[in-house]
């Protein structure tokens, strides 16, 4: 039987497991997918501790874990028209994506370039979405100055090439192990620490015109007082004290419009996804704990044999 690594109730790394479960059948407007790569995010691990975004339903457990997967479509469900079997795709899954078959949605699904690996192709939906979504959002001109917290994480990486091609300056917010990632993005490191706001003054002398804040909690507050213009203050890590602040969180679109913008990003060479390491399925847990931890350079990914 297929193989999956899930949760089996809200909790801890405890509750996660490697599992045999039924192939799915996709429903209507479902594509179902054989997995080849899974990205891992901060999310999953958020989803297994009890986190669900305002509307979700809980999760029928046990649940599989991941939340972006690129594959090969084995089976398409009633009223699908645009996928047919056989086509390499990449999207958000709505089956989880840590397993060896998923469900995506046609919504939210896009036909992967042949000029982009499915390990590349699963670190896009999630990661290299919000930020394109974000940086859009943002709608800086040419030469204006982007502050970045959390820069040396997979949305991180990504926010700082976005803005870049877009002719952004960038500063970014991340541990000292990280400066030479974030410089060899084009952007200006900042060591992240209870300091970091006096360090951003010292190399925008001329100020932020907006924040991209991918942490929250404190680091969001020191860094709302960078940006006179609250409006241009957003979050992807502090969506419970950012309108307090006069910002916004990051709004996501999530179409497979979107998905099809930023594969052409990394087809024309302005974004790199950065997958620093992989993992089998088998090692799921490893992956996980990477991100989890806080440890994780670029993006992580699972590699599922074909």
């Amino acid at each position: 039987m297929p193989k999956a690594y899930v949760f089996t109730q809200y909790g801890g790394p405890e509750t996660e497991a490697l599992v045999e479960r039924d192939r799915p059948s996709p429903g209507p407007g479902q594509l179902l997918v054989a997995v080849r790569a899974a990205g891992v995010n901060p999310v999953d691990w958020k989803q297994r501790a009890g986190y669900r975004r305002p509307g979700q339903a809980p999760h029928e457990l046990p649940a599989v874990l991941g939340s972006e997967a690129a594959g090969v479509v084995e089976e398409i469900g009633e009223g699908v028209t645009g996928f047919e079997v056989g086509d390499e795709v990449f999207g958000s899954p709505v089956s989880g994506g840590y397993a060896q078959y998923t469900l995506f949605p046609v919504a939210v699904t896009a036909h992967k370039p042949a000029a982009i690996s499915f390990t590349d192709a699963a670190a896009l939906p999630v990661a290299a979405a919000t930020a394109y979504d974000g940086v859009r959002q943002l709608d800086l001109p040419a030469g204006a100055t982007l502050l970045v917290t959390g820069a040396g994480g997979g949305v991180g990486v990504a926010v700082l090439q976005i803005a870049r091609a877009d002719g952004l300056n960038v500063v970014g917010v991340a541990s000292a192990g990280k400066k030479d990632l974030v410089e060899s993005l084009g952007a200006v490191h900042v060591p992240s620490g209870r300091d970091f706001a006096a360090g951003v003054r010292a190399v925008a002398r001329g100020g932020v015109d907006a924040v991209y804040d991918l942490v929250g909690g404190e680091v969001l507050e020191a860094a709302a007082g960078l940006v006179a213009d609250r409006t241009k203050l957003i979050t992807a890590g502090g969506k419970d004290i950012v309108t307090g602040l006069g910002g916004s969180p990051v709004v996501r679109a999530r179409t497979a419009a979107v998905l099809d913008e930023v594969a052409r990003l990394v087809v024309d060479g302005r974004l790199d996804p950065l997958v620093t390491r992989t993992f089998p399925l088998e090692q799921a847990a490893q992956a996980l704990r990477a991100v989890e931890e806080g440890h994780a350079r670029g993006k992580i990914v699972i590699e599922v044999a074909a």
